[in-house]
């Protein structure tokens, strides 16, 4: 699963991507992200483990927009890959630092790639109904798939994107391999200035509040001097500004939710690690994310809740309370498991 990161020249773009996956050299443009949990630190705590192993997301840094939509084939090429997009947007007023339209407007900004996603998809439905009816040209009834498409067309004509369109039976089978723009999420993420670090996030809400965006304010000026803190110093430092934790850390939150991801644990005295599988994935599906042999020979899993080990201190105690459970490979695994395989191939 992998993020891209888009938005207009300097808005802020590298620095972000540098401060979620810490990679200096940016020629390969493609990173880790670690997922921020509180769960993860908790259990290292409890196990004190050789080795700690968070979540991550991959995380692509994309050419920038311009400000012609017709330039930005590229960009928009290179979401054609991602699962979902991150749109940096500049929230921040500086002289220093110019603004390819001339000035700071992050509603315009906002607006304008939501047209150009609008209008990708577009020409592609256009120009893929153009294709079949070439090729049906004198059959009278019509193709499932170019029925679909006149309705996809029709939906987009009307302004909406296609994560709001209802897809029937097996339709979203039919366009899974379709470059579809309007239907990968998009996150709005807001870098605004430091002495207002939620910037006009709750007006830009209410400005788009009939479109499924998901919405975050980040202060990367902040988050640049809150990275060369020490763990208490920066503790010290986010007291200051009011702030349970660091934007980052809630930024990779929202972007493993909104990929539709969840968390589960291993735990030991080796390595506490958190495995990443899609949300509604089963036991055995979650056994693959550690090795394909845990699927094959999957027998069952002994499960911990997270909030029950948080609760009751320790294994033991789970044991003791009656709350160690025994799952079969039907078992929809939950976020925060921590899961135990029994298998044998």
């Amino acid at each position: 699963m992998k993020l891209g990161l888009v938005g207009y020249p300097q808005v802020g773009k590298k620095t972000l991507f540098r401060l979620l996956t810490g990679q200096e050299s940016l020629a390969a443009g493609l990173g880790l992200a670690p997922v921020h949990d509180a769960r993860l630190e908790h259990l290292v705590a409890l196990y004190n483990p050789q080795q700690r192993t968070p979540a991550t997301i991959e995380i692509a840094l994309l050419p920038d927009l311009e400000q012609d939509s017709q330039k930005n084939a590229e960009a928009l090429n290179s979401l054609e890959q991602v699962d979902a997009v991150c749109h940096l947007v500049r929230c921040f007023s500086d002289d220093s630092v110019y603004h390819l339209a001339g000035s700071v407007d992050p509603a315009r900004d906002i607006a304008r790639l939501a047209e150009d996603l609008q209008f990708a998809d577009m020409v592609f439905v256009d120009k893929r109904l153009e294709r079949i009816e070439r090729e049906q040209k004198g059959q009278k009834a019509e193709s499932s798939e170019k029925d679909l498409l006149k309705r996809m067309q029709i939906h987009l004509e009307a302004g909406r994107p296609l994560s709001e369109f209802d897809f029937e039976g097996d339709e979203e089978k039919q366009v899974a391999s379709y470059p579809l723009l309007t239907r990968k999420p998009v996150i709005n993420i807001l870098n605004t200035a430091e002495d207002d670090l939620q910037g006009p996030l709750d007006s830009l809400r209410s400005q788009f509040a009939t479109s499924p965006f998901a919405w975050i304010a980040v202060s990367a000026k902040i988050e640049e001097e809150l990275a060369e803190l020490d763990a208490e110093e920066r503790e010290i430092f986010l007291a200051d500004l009011e702030l349970p934790e660091t934007a980052l850390a809630r930024l990779t939150r929202l972007c493993y939710e909104t990929l539709g991801l969840i968390s589960f644990f291993t735990v030991g005295e080796d390595e506490v690690r958190a495995w990443t599988i899609r949300s509604g994935s089963l036991a055995p599906t979650a056994g693959r994310a550690i090795h394909t042999d845990i699927e094959r020979g999957f027998i069952r899993a002994e499960i911990m809740r997270y909030d029950d080990l948080a609760e009751l201190g320790g294994e033991q105690q789970i044991k003791a309370a009656g709350r160690l459970q025994q799952k079969g490979r039907d078992y929809e695994v939950n976020d925060g498991d921590i899961m135990h395989f029994l298998f044998k191939v």
